[in-house]
């Protein structure tokens, strides 16, 4: 924790230096800011690590971060031109490229121009409910207290895809639109009785309420994931771990999205390649919690409509992660 605290101050005394509009990125190295998310998040101390990787090796180069509220709004940055760098979740960058939810009564103005980097780490689905609410599988979630995610979240996105995939809607269910730490504080009080989160593994927040109450993790299987990746090509089915949270003896199913990095047309090939060469050959110098998940071979998972960056995908085909 201190070490991505002391990157995080790293980062925001870099963008003291830099202006957000002060940009290299029509040639090789330059000055760079990352939009993020929240300070309390994990993008932002993870981004300011990452960060701090890419400005000590590579010749040129000055990261900085920014944080901000995160997938939604960093798309929208990343069009205006307030940022070159930017982390997202690959469900959302695909909805800003396509002109969809979110984007769709505001789209980018320049979406052909996004260019995706490469994979960070999984943003895991996860679907919790209390063992008193008698929840066992997606179905069961009609007619009961449900937090879906903050409106225009990720995890909002989500949780209407999934219900639709599983021929229901936010209408089945009594919503709730909190933010993980309160929907936590929410279930363990009996306020709701299931709630949606698109979190890293293993999540504090679930750990906590784990602790404290009996909870389940739903499983998203059977026709309903079928249909749910074929909507969704930029989910990935991924399985939790049994014992990854207090009282889960079983494993369960689920699927991920992607924190992904993301840049546009205008970067210039030999930074791209530098900036995923250096944070994949250097994930284990990462101290956040979530480093040892920044894996190559996970890095073009899920990539969906945007293409990838013509300096990111050199490297992954001189890597065979690309084929």
């Amino acid at each position: 924790m201190a070490g991505a605290t002391a990157a995080a101050a790293a980062g925001v005394i870099a963008l003291a230096g830099c202006g957000v509009g002060d940009s290299g990125a029509g040639g090789a190295g330059g000055e760079f800011t990352m939009a993020t998310g929240s300070t309390g998040g994990t993008y932002y101390p993870l981004g300011s690590e990452i960060a701090k990787i890419w400005s000590d090796n590579i010749e040129g180069v000055n990261v900085s971060t920014q944080s901000s509220g995160a997938s939604v709004e960093n798309m929208r940055l990343l069009d205006q031109g307030e940022n070159e760098l930017v982390m997202a979740i690959n469900g959302v960058a695909a909805n800003a490229v396509e002109g969809s939810a979110d984007f769709e009564d505001e789209p980018l103005s320049n979406p052909g121009e996004v260019r995706t980097l490469g994979n960070v780490y999984p943003e895991v689905l996860q679907i919790v409910a209390t063992e008193e609410s008698g929840i066992e599988t997606i179905e069961d979630l009609e007619g009961k207290r449900v937090d879906i995610g903050p409106p225009g979240s990720g995890t909002a996105v989500a949780a209407q895809a999934v219900l639709e995939a599983y021929g229901m809607s936010t209408d089945d269910v009594e919503t709730f639109n909190s933010t993980f730490e309160d929907a936590a504080s929410k279930l363990s009080d009996g306020q709701t009785d299931a709630a949606f989160a698109i979190l890293a593994l293993p999540a504090g927040s679930i750990e906590q309420v784990a602790t404290s109450t009996d909870v389940r993790l739903v499983d998203i299987t059977g026709d309903g994931l079928d249909q749910l990746t074929t909507d969704n090509p930029s989910y990935s089915p991924l399985t939790i771990d049994a014992g990854t949270y207090n009282g889960q003896d079983e494993p369960a199913e689920t699927v991920t999205n992607w924190a992904t990095l993301y840049g546009t047309s205008e970067l210039d090939e030999d930074t791209a390649y530098n900036l995923v060469k250096e944070m994949y050959e250097r994930a284990d110098e990462i101290g956040h919690d979530v480093g040892s998940q920044v894996k190559l071979e996970t890095a073009t998972d899920g990539s969906g409509p945007i293409d990838f960056h013509p300096g990111a995908r050199r490297y992954y085909e001189e890597e065979g992660a690309l084929e």
